[in-house]
């Protein structure tokens, strides 16, 4: 895997995401990838922050895309390796206040397998 693929997945992530489109951005994911999310602790206390899974995940992302119809990320960095992707970005909702977010993408064999997000 080249850092310059791993790249072309995030800009996937981000397109799908943005668009809120649910199946093509779990197509990018391992049918057993891990998530965490300081926003899943907060909101799902009994998961810890981690879901497992790409029901886990489409559960998750299907409830913040009907509950945030405006959420959107602006990318601001990606860096890549030969098995990650660090980004970088400002997510945005309407009537609450922008939030910096950093998120690793961990890759193999062209799927994530893992993303693990931070911010205060």
């Amino acid at each position: 895997m080249t850092s310059q693929k791993n790249l072309s997945i995030a800009h996937a992530w981000f397109e799908a995401f943005n668009s809120h489109n649910l199946e093509k951005l779990l197509s990018l994911y391992d049918d057993e990838a891990e998530h965490f999310s300081p926003k899943l602790k907060i909101r799902h206390p009994e998961t810890n922050g981690l879901v497992i899974g790409k029901e886990a995940l489409r559960t998750w992302w299907q409830d913040a895309f009907d509950r945030l119809p405006s959420l959107h990320y602006k990318v601001t960095s990606l860096t890549a390796n030969t098995d990650r992707v660090f980004m970088e970005y400002i997510r945005t909702v309407d009537h609450e206040e922008d939030m910096l977010v950093a998120e690793v993408l961990e890759i193999k064999e062209n799927r994530i397998i893992a993303s693990r997000v931070y911010h205060g």
